[in-house]
Order: structure tokens, then C-alpha cells, then sequence
């Protein structure tokens, strides 16, 4: 099973860009739909990005779109979340998790993801 290890959070004011890595161990990166998940102090965690195996389909939540891009890199082993136009309410950790799929351009449903990174802590300053 893969294992995930997130980097590339730190500080960074409003309007700066920050590019979150997130890398899996094992050779079968690839048989696996990725996405970025983010929980701020006292909220509950939310969506924020996923890209299926392929890497055909991707989706983002509102709150990013235009500002953030996500995408992949199946020989590296690594997903990445370029983050732009970074805003205080950004301010959040970000965690890299994993679903296997059997359809390459599948996104899961956010509750069937069950392999999750230990999460890396973004926050912007305002």
C-alpha cells in the first residue's frame, strides 16, 4: 500500500505562492486517484482538489479555482498543488491522500480516500 509524505508548506504573505508536494512510496502510484484535502484551526476538514489516475480529470473546490492547480507526475511518484494568489483564509494544514481506482480518469467520493499523509501547515499572512 502506498505511503504519503506531504512537503513544501511554510509562510507566505497574502498574495504569495506556495507549490505542496506530496510523495508516495510503492510502485503503484499510478493505479491511484490523488487529492488535497485542508483543515483549518477549529473547521473540518474540506476538499480542495483531486486528480484521477490518469490524470484526465481533475476538480477543485470553488474557494481555489484559478488560484490553484494540481497535478501529477506518475514516474516521480509525486503529486503537487501549485498554490497562487494565496489568501489568509488559506491558512490551513493540507493533507496529500490516496484512493486505488480501477478506472483511470475515476475521482472519489471525498469520504473514500483512505491513505493519508500527516499533513503539511500552511498559513498567509495578511
Amino acid at each position: 500500500q502506498v505511503q504519503l509524505v506531504e512537503s513544501g508548506g511554510g509562510l507566505v504573505q497574502a498574495g504569495g505562492s506556495l507549490r505542496l508536494s506530496c510523495a508516495a512510496s510503492g510502485r503503484t502510484f499510478s493505479m491511484y486517484a490523488m487529492a488535497w484535502f485542508r483543515q483549518a484551526p477549529g473547521k473540518e476538514r474540506e476538499f480542495v482538489s483531486a486528480i484521477s489516475r490518469s490524470g484526465d480529470k481533475i476538480y477543485y473546490t470553488d474557494s481555489v479555482k484559478g488560484r490553484f492547480t494540481i497535478s501529477r507526475d506518475n514516474a516521480k511518484n509525486t503529486v503537487y498543488l501549485q498554490m497562487n494568489s494565496l489568501k489568509p483564509e488559506d491558512t490551513a494544514v493540507y493533507y496529500c491522500a490516496a484512493d486505488w481506482t480501477t478506472i483511470p480518469t475515476m475521482i472519489p467520493e471525498s469520504y473514500e480516500y483512505d491513505r493519508w499523509g500527516q499533513g503539511t501547515q500552511v498559513t498567509v499572512s495578511s
